[in-house]
Formats: structure tokens, C-alpha cells, sequence
């Protein structure tokens, strides 16, 4: 019965969700002619020690751990695929077509993202691309020098999901 009454309360605000988060997003990240939602982003980019390509040990991307957020109400979460997963069932799985920088150093590329894999029937069911905007924090900063360590970056953002508009 929650998950139902979520359902609604989220089919309901959709129309807020798109207009609560209208950043201009760069041209590389455009995907027009697509309905929008956005959902909240709070969380960790966890890093890990290891040799690079060059065999240089440096802080290496491992996978993010985010909580969705809506009205200060959690729906879904964010992980390692890089995956969006919300409480009414629905997932999709993107990988990054493309990338802007973030307003500062210490911020996370925007990127652009292609819907690889979906799953379930709710609000996610049709999106075919997610925009990462507006993005603050989750840069790995300082050496490491333990191989094998883990660094936890705090950062938040918001996902953009778009659907084909039929």
C-alpha cells in the first residue's frame, strides 16, 4: 500500500519535478525534445588506492552510493552500473556519452548518460537518457598511499531523467 500511495504522490509531482530544476545544461549534455524529471541526489563517489594505467598509485573511481530525494523524502538510490533505482519498482542502467566540468574543481563532471538496461513498470520504465547537473562535491583530492585503501567523497547532485516524447 506504501509503494502504491508513493506511486501516486510521485505521478502526481511530476509536473513539479520538472520545473523545479531547469539548469541550463551545456550543449554536449542537450537532449532535446524530451520530457524532464528531476530527483535529488545525496551521497558518497567512493574511490579506491590503485596503480593507474602508468602503474602511478593515485585515488582511482569505484562507484557511487547516493540516496533520490524528493521533498526531503527518499524514493530511491543511486549505484555502482551506474544504476537509479526507485522504490516503485523501476531501474535503468546508463553509461556516459558525454561530460562538462563542474562549477569548481572540487565538483564532479555533469555528464550525459545513455539508458543501457531498464527494468520495471513506474516513473523510470520509458527514460532513455539521465543528465547528472548541478553537481557539488565527490572529487578525490590528496595522495594515497595505502594500494587497497577506500576514500569516501561526499557530493550531491541533481539526475535529470528524460523520456522520448512519443
Amino acid at each position: 500500500m506504501t509503494r502504491v500511495c508513493l506511486l501516486v504522490v510521485m505521478l502526481w509531482a511530476f509536473p513539479m519535478w520538472a520545473d523545479s530544476a531547469q539548469a541550463q545544461v551545456p550543449p554536449t549534455l542537450a537532449a532535446p525534445g524530451e520530457a524532464v524529471a528531476t530527483i535529488h541526489a545525496e551521497g558518497a563517489q567512493i574511490y579506491e588506492c590503485k596503480a593507474d594505467s602508468g602503474g602511478k598509485v593515485t585515488w582511482l573511481f569505484r562507484e557511487p552510493v547516493a540516496t533520490l530525494l524528493l521533498n526531503g523524502n527518499t524514493i530511491g538510490r543511486h549505484y555502482a552500473g551506474p544504476t537509479w533505482e526507485l522504490t516503485d519498482g523501476s531501474v535503468v542502467i546508463g553509461k556516459t556519452v558525454s561530460n562538462a566540468p563542474g562549477a569548481t574543481a572540487a565538483d564532479i563532471p555533469w555528464l550525459k548518460l545513455d539508458v543501457v538496461n531498464r527494468r520495471g513498470n513506474g516513473l523510470l520504465s520509458k527514460v532513455a537518457t539521465v543528465q547528472r547537473i548541478n553537481t557539488h562535491g565527490g572529487v578525490a583530492q590528496g595522495t594515497c598511499d595505502q594500494p587497497g585503501s577506500f576514500l569516501s567523497v561526499p557530493y550531491s547532485a541533481d539526475y535529470r531523467f528524460l523520456s522520448k516524447e512519443d
